[in-house]
């Protein structure tokens, strides 16, 4: 057992299917064994979140994978933090209205069953905010916070079927420069009420918010990010770089804790699946309903109401090395925020690898592994020891506008990407110079 510097601890998190290695840490006596006395509490928004943590309010929490590297950089709140454990690949899609998947659908060619062909593209969505923007209607979507990998993901969707998201610049963060879809922040439990409202025309966000809109009959979803990437990373555990150095063994207790609960999440093909759906469906986590919990966590993904189709893969916890902290996850993150004007300045390569390296941890992760392979409680063969923190590229076939991401050539993946900021461009008003 490591002698721990600090034993009682709060982590945040935001009611989210995606949560649920913090919950199955705490529920399977996985934190108890480290010697560590957790309380997990719910947090009203990201921001709240994040200023928890950094005010060490909160020792720790679920965040969203751009968020500890926006914060080292200085976009939005200035502060160090790192993560040494990935929470999860995949999980989110992209939901539109009834209203909008009906104008949608005459652009969308069937499969022989006559149902939808997916993955679903922009391309589908385009003449109807062409037809929006004619009657001077602006066309807005939502998602949950300017550094989520959702804002990014529908940025990516939009953008690989035509569409122009919209640029940030230092003088204006609201990133609707030059857009032709609007998009704004509504926290995810209130995404299919605002949805309902007609205030948004769809938006990007994590379950059980897309499969809420099914059940409410209120909305379809087109995508999910599987679809869009696949095997993306999602959301991250986040602490401060001033606690992991304070507390260096509390940080590997904790990193054992969270690996054991991503394990028996897939296990055995995802067996325990049902347990973790009904640990999640308590007021204290998600709090929403288990059969709509299970309609994804279980291995399908409902679309359009009774299109319910197998997705194995839609929330991975463990497997494909879903927990190593990547530094080519980091360095997506970072070539998005700069495609779209978060970063207002061209960067050299080696800045995208030197902020990766600050922020994402594998050495504390492999080190939390190896303990708990030396105790008989995890296997050698699942965990990659050798890498050198970037994947492999990921092949064009996996990704929806089937162009290659190679994490080791930041630069030129953004140059390949027809809409975004390329090169030494900048964004000066409305326009974009260079």
């Amino acid at each position: 057992m490591l002698e721990l510097e600090k034993d009682e601890l709060k982590f945040g998190f935001i009611k989210l299917t995606d949560m649920a290695p913090l919950a199955v840490a705490y529920e399977q006596g996985y934190f108890l064994d480290e010697g560590l006395f957790v309380t997990l509490e719910a947090q009203a928004n990201w921001k709240v979140l994040l200023d928890g943590v950094i005010g060490g309010q909160l020792d720790g929490a679920h965040m969203l994978a751009g968020q500890p590297l926006a914060a080292t950089i200085g976009f939005g709140t200035e502060a160090h933090i790192i993560t040494p454990f990935s929470m999860d690949l995949n999980g989110n899609g992209i939901t539109v209205s009834n209203e909008i998947w009906d104008q949608m659908k005459p652009n969308i060619p069937q499969d022989a069953d006559g149902k939808p062909q997916h993955p679903i593209s922009a391309e589908a969505l385009a003449p109807v905010v062409e037809k929006y923007k004619s009657e001077g209607k602006p066309f807005n979507m939502g998602m949950v916070f300017p550094v989520s990998t959702h804002n990014y993901e529908l940025r990516y969707w939009l953008a690989a079927g035509g569409l122009h998201p919209g640029y940030y610049s230092p003088d204006n963060i609201s990133g609707q420069i030059g857009a032709d879809v609007l998009l704004s922040v509504t926290p995810p439990p209130q995404m299919p009420a605002t949805l309902e409202a007609g205030t948004i025309y769809g938006y990007c966000v994590g379950e059980p918010w897309n499969q809420q809109a099914v059940f409410k009959g209120i909305g379809v979803p087109v995508i999910t990010d599987y679809e869009l990437w696949k095997n993306n990373p999602e959301k991250v555990f986040g602490i401060s770089a001033e606690f992991a150095e304070a507390n260096p063994n509390t940080t590997l207790a904790v990193t054992k804790a969270l690996i054991r609960a991503a394990m028996w999440l897939d296990e055995n093909d995802n067996a325990n699946r049902m347990e973790a759906v009904e640990i999640l469906a308590k007021p204290e986590y998600v709090g929403a309903d288990a059969e709509v919990i299970a309609n994804s966590m279980t291995g399908t993904f409902e679309y359009e109401k009774g299109d319910k189709r197998e997705v194995p893969d839609f929330n991975v916890f463990f497997r494909y090395n879903a927990t190593y902290p990547f530094y080519s996850d980091a360095v997506w993150y970072l070539t998005q925020m700069r495609r779209w004007g978060q970063i207002s300045e061209a960067k050299p390569d080696s800045w995208y690898d030197e902020v990766a390296k600050s922020v994402y941890k594998p050495e504390i992760y492999l080190e939390a592994a190896r303990m708990l392979v030396d105790e008989g409680l995890a296997n050698e063969a699942d965990f990659p020891w050798d890498s050198d923190g970037y994947k492999e590229p990921t092949p064009a076939a996996d990704i929806i506008d089937g162009i290659t991401y190679d994490g080791k050539a930041p630069n030129a993946y953004l140059d390949s990407l027809p809409i975004g900021l390329k090169g030494e461009q900048i964004v000066e008003g409305t326009e974009v110079k260079g």
